[in-house]
């Protein structure tokens, strides 16, 4: 696997009302963020420069954010024109997207600041206003249980979810055209001003139909698995995680595929053990994911890999899981 080069800093500044002080970002960066099993640093990998983006969606690597709850504002490049990323960067977004009630902070998607990114620079609306970004367990069943409308399971308490009001934009063109994109989950609250943006499947609804009451994800009936890149040059590394997990235990094959080609899988984190020809998860954890232990070159056409679920299935585990379709990175893309 090419090794890969650790971003230079990058400019970031939060800054908010807080007693006339700006807010600081708690910490340089996240334990799944600076390390990966074995010393491998997979969500901060550099790019060579001039290669092409590693997300099929995604913007200049500049944000501006404004954050309704905290009265904070965001200005972030958190990658550089060569297409490092800079760890420092993405924990100051992680702060900025922290959870409003308890002030708890999580990993925010690569692919989701990406999406995010995207979407300002085609759109570039007067301001960008974050409403909803992680979600504590703790305050996404205290919305619940109060009557709001919210998912049992929702991607904002994975950090793979974000609420957005876009000052100017018209948010019904917006939805329809994002959603005939398929950038992932595209929820229109035209009522209340917003767009839900989220890295799950490519889906789209409205408030009267998000169906959020009858708690869809229940016993993995929508579990899903997400890459850490879209292009790759070599699989060999790359990182597959598992989110949408709401039952245990979860057997995944020590083998999935792509096309006609098998991928042996190796477990990152303490939480799933080997049971013969599968992994098994039991235990709740942060994160549920893999690395791919086989040099391979990925397809020139965009595929999923594929991961088969073991017996006994619990709930309405499927028996495989699609990751988003990935492809072969141009020549001089790590």
């Amino acid at each position: 696997m090419t090794s890969w080069e650790r971003g230079r800093p990058a400019r970031s500044r939060v800054g908010g009302r807080t007693g006339g002080r700006a807010t600081r970002a708690p910490r340089l960066c996240s334990l799944w963020r600076c390390t990966l099993a074995g010393g491998l640093a997979a969500v901060l990998s550099a790019a060579p420069a001039g290669a092409q983006s590693r997300f099929f969606f995604s913007g200049d690597g500049q944000l501006e954010l404004y954050n309704a709850h905290f009265d904070e504002h965001l200005s972030v490049r958190y990658r550089d024109s060569d297409g490092r990323y800079d760890p420092q960067a993405l924990a100051a977004i992680d702060h900025f997207f922290r959870s409003r009630s308890d002030g708890n902070s999580a990993q925010i998607s690569l692919r989701l600041i990406e999406l995010i990114d995207f979407v300002q620079d085609r759109y570039q609306p007067s301001r960008l206003t974050l409403v909803s970004g992680y979600r504590s367990p703790a305050l996404n069943q205290a919305l619940r249980s109060g009557g709001h409308r919210v998912a049992a399971a929702s991607l904002h308490t994975e950090g793979l979810a974000a609420d957005l009001q876009l000052a100017g934009a018209d948010l019904p063109r917006l939805w329809r055209e994002l959603r005939d994109l398929g950038v992932g989950g595209i929820g229109l609250y035209e009522a209340d001003g917003f767009l839900h943006l989220d890295t799950g499947q490519p889906r789209f609804w409205e408030a009267a139909t998000s169906g959020v009451e009858k708690n869809r994800s229940a016993d993995n009936a929508r579990v899903f698995a997400r890459t850490d890149f879209d292009r790759y040059a070599d699989l060999d590394g790359a990182v597959i995680r598992l989110h949408a997990v709401t039952a245990l235990p979860l057997r995944i094959r020590r083998t999935a595929r792509i096309g006609g080609q098998s991928l042996a899988l190796a477990p990152l984190g303490s939480a799933i053990a080997r049971d013969g020809d599968c992994y098994v998860i039991r235990t709740p954890a942060e994160r549920y994911a893999f690395r791919v232990t086989i040099a391979l070159t990925p397809p020139s056409q965009r595929q999923p890999i594929v991961l088969s679920t073991c017996a006994p299935r619990v709930g309405a585990t499927p028996k495989e899981i699609a990751t988003n379709p990935i492809e072969r990175a141009a020549a001089g893309t790590s």
